[in-house]
């Protein structure tokens, strides 16, 4: 179907040619609320880069459901899907702050002889852990954790996506993660 005569249509007659995968459709509704949907993750957000990223997940979500249950009202739909898409963000950024948390409570807690000893077997086995990790992930979870550097700067250091900078470090987050709580565990075990 032609795009000029897309442009005049509702949300809902938009909606219907979506369900029966019209791209053009899709396209129309994106190009009608991509700016809207934006602002509004990048006003909770604080983050343009994270803003896109949401952002692109509510028009991709909007596009997977196709034929699904029927949207009454795109705006309000929009909405709640960037609320929800941001919350989910913050899930995700909390679960980063969490393998340093685990690192601080270590670095805490290790008062005594013995203490230090599980503490540098510990420094030990994260070394370990790290070099263990794919070549990719390793540069990066290094360049953000003992450089301190944001997602933006790797991204610019070693000529990557932000997404694909935020994708290696989520896999390396979660491999530590696992690791880093069994220690966690086995430390406090032993310590009584």
């Amino acid at each position: 179907m032609d795009k000029s005569l897309l442009v005049n249509l509702t949300d809902q007659e938009l909606l219907e040619l979506l369900a029966q995968g019209n791209r053009t459709a899709f396209d129309t509704l994106y190009s009608r609320h991509w700016k809207q949907v934006l602002n509004q993750a990048n006003k909770r957000l604080g983050d343009a880069d994270a803003a896109q990223d949401v952002a692109q997940e509510v028009f991709f979500q909007l596009w997977k459901r196709g034929s699904g249950e029927v949207i009454d009202n795109l705006p309000a739909y929009l909405f709640v899907s960037v609320r929800n898409a941001v919350f989910k963000h913050f899930e995700k950024e909390s679960k980063y702050q969490s393998l340093s948390d685990v690192v601080f409570e270590m670095e805490t807690l290790h008062a005594g002889a013995d203490g230090n000893l599980l503490y540098n077997e510990f420094l030990k086995s994260f070394s370990q852990l790290i070099d263990s990790l794919p070549p990719q992930q390793r540069t990066i979870f290094r360049l953000r954790y003992e450089e301190g550097l944001d997602t933006q700067q790797i991204a610019d250091q070693l000529q990557l996506s932000v997404k694909t900078v935020r994708n290696h470090l989520g896999r390396a987050l979660t491999t530590c993660r696992e690791s880093l709580l069994f220690a966690h565990l086995l430390f406090f075990l032993l310590r009584r």
